[in-house]
């Protein structure tokens, strides 16, 4: 899957966005299935090379260049302090937007898009992990159930704030 792009070039308007609610892109890692909203989704890249950037948190494994820009990964993995996995043909790299800011994010594999209606989708579990602090909710689809993140808080985290301001955005 090396190199494969699904562009979704999508267009800002109401309608757009409306239509995009309650649709999730859903993915795997480790054992669990967690989603994302997908009006936060530009693409899905097959993993490719990393360049390391030194003195960042674990979970940053570096930067990409996507057609001239130069996005900053987060491996998620990492980031709820699970352990380390060598990257596999499944690998992929979601990049998403949020307030103008893009980052990919490195998970197993990516699943599908799903329908969760807000009726379906109950409060995260209040843990004292701080994994949990990125949990937007706990969508029931079927018998199964996916861990809903917030790509906000994802983005905005303090560690990240330091990465942009080495960045100078």
């Amino acid at each position: 899957m090396e190199n494969a792009v699904v562009p979704m070039e999508l267009e800002a308007s109401e309608e757009v966005v409306d239509g995009l609610k309650g649709k999730y892109l859903t993915f795997h890692i480790a054992d669990e299935d967690y989603g994302i909203e997908i009006r936060h989704v530009t693409e899905i890249i097959g993993i490719q090379a990393i360049t390391d950037v030194p003195d960042l948190p674990e979970f940053i494994r570096g930067v990409i260049n996507l057609r001239g820009n130069v996005i900053p990964v987060m491996d998620v993995r990492l980031r709820f302090r699970l352990p380390e996995k060598p990257y596999e043909e499944r690998t992929c790299i979601v990049v998403v937007n949020v307030d103008d800011k893009t980052v990919g994010l490195v998970v197993d594999r990516v699943n599908e898009v799903v329908d969760i209606s807000d009726k379906d989708i109950e409060p995260p579990p209040r843990t004292k992990s701080e994994s949990s602090q990125y949990i937007l909710g706990m969508g029931k689809i079927g018998d199964q159930v996916k861990i809903l993140l917030d790509v906000r808080r994802l983005l905005y985290s303090e560690e990240m704030e330091k990465f942009r301001q080495k960045k100078g955005e």
